[in-house]
């Protein structure tokens, strides 16, 4: 069984598809709606797909027990509540973002910590949205996302699963992609798991499957890709230096213009499994083969070999 493509604004996502390829700026941004601008530029200058973002409600998503806490932060110290909400776009940034995208013809969306914030997201009419691994277990989030009509991406990290068929059977299959992830920030390659990806896609053959990285380095997200991985997430970030939780397992602006240019070679390379005899190969077929074997003749530049 083949997976049902999915479209994400003007792209089909699936099987026989490119590779749909998600710039995660999430929090990288630090606050900085300049910094989120720059960020977007990168992904779309290196031919990224989609950038997304995260979104909460501090005071839902923080246990009450954390928000008095202090915490050394960029802007000096400050209680943990105070932090988040210093790290929270609004309408106004988030409709800056919506016409920076527009321009760069880029598609956004968000990961969406609760119900308030799936509403917040999607008046702005996002191309899909994402639940993050930790909310896969977040059914009431689950369904205020499903409402929206728009197409849904869960990440599987820190879940059994149990849970990931849980998430699938409360969203449904419609306009589902299912991402595979482990969420440890950077992730050892040993716990990358990446033959999950082939799990994935025996145990829902209808869902497109993805890979969600949070490694350092490009290997072995292209080794998703090769092992069928139908469309990827990396966090970018201007500097994997700069402050903030995720910016050592960010992908640099560099590096992620090598992701998305290998990964359409690799695409290439793929090929579609039937074995052919190319144009290219004749004339060393014909200089180095001392024997032979009977070919078909030549159709649109490529022979098909039969025989031994």
């Amino acid at each position: 069984m083949t997976a049902s493509p999915v479209r994400i604004g003007n792209r089909v996502v699936g099987d026989g598809a490119p590779v749909f390829v998600i710039a995660e700026i999430g929090i990288n941004h630090n606050g900085s709606l300049d910094l989120a601008r720059r960020l977007i530029d990168a992904a779309a200058q290196a031919g990224c797909d989609a950038v997304k973002f995260q979104k909460r409600t501090p005071e839902l998503c923080v246990p009450r027990d954390q928000w008095r806490l202090e915490r050394e932060t960029p802007w000096g110290r400050m209680t943990y509540i105070e932090y988040r909400h210093r790290m929270e776009f609004g309408a106004q940034e988030y409709a800056a973002i919506d016409a920076h995208c527009r321009e760069r013809g880029i598609v956004w969306s968000a990961s969406c910590w609760d119900e308030p914030s799936v509403d917040f997201i999607a008046r702005f009419e996002p191309a899909f949205l994402k639940a993050a691994s930790a909310s896969l277990t977040d059914t009431p989030l689950l369904r205020a996302m499903r409402r929206t009509g728009l197409p849904i991406i869960i990440s599987t990290g820190m879940s059994t699963m149990a849970e990931i068929d849980a998430a699938v059977a409360a969203l449904g299959h419609d306009d589902l992609l299912v991402a595979h992830s482990t969420s440890s920030y950077p992730c050892a390659p040993e716990e990358l798991n990446l033959r999950m990806i082939a799990t994935l896609r025996e145990r829902f053959p209808y869902l497109p499957i993805g890979y969600s990285g949070h490694e350092v380095g490009l290997a072995t997200t292209w080794a998703a890709v090769a092992l069928g991985a139908c469309f990827v997430e990396r966090h970018i970030t201007l500097d994997r230096a700069l402050w903030g939780s995720d910016q050592a397992a960010s992908v640099e602006v560099g590096g992620l213009q090598r992701l998305v240019t290998n990964i359409r070679d690799i695409e290439k390379a793929l090929g579609d499994g039937v074995k052919r005899v190319y144009t290219s190969e004749l004339a060393q077929r014909a200089k180095l083969r001392r024997i032979a074997s009977v070919a078909a003749v030549p159709r649109n530049g490529v022979t098909t070999a039969h025989g031994g």
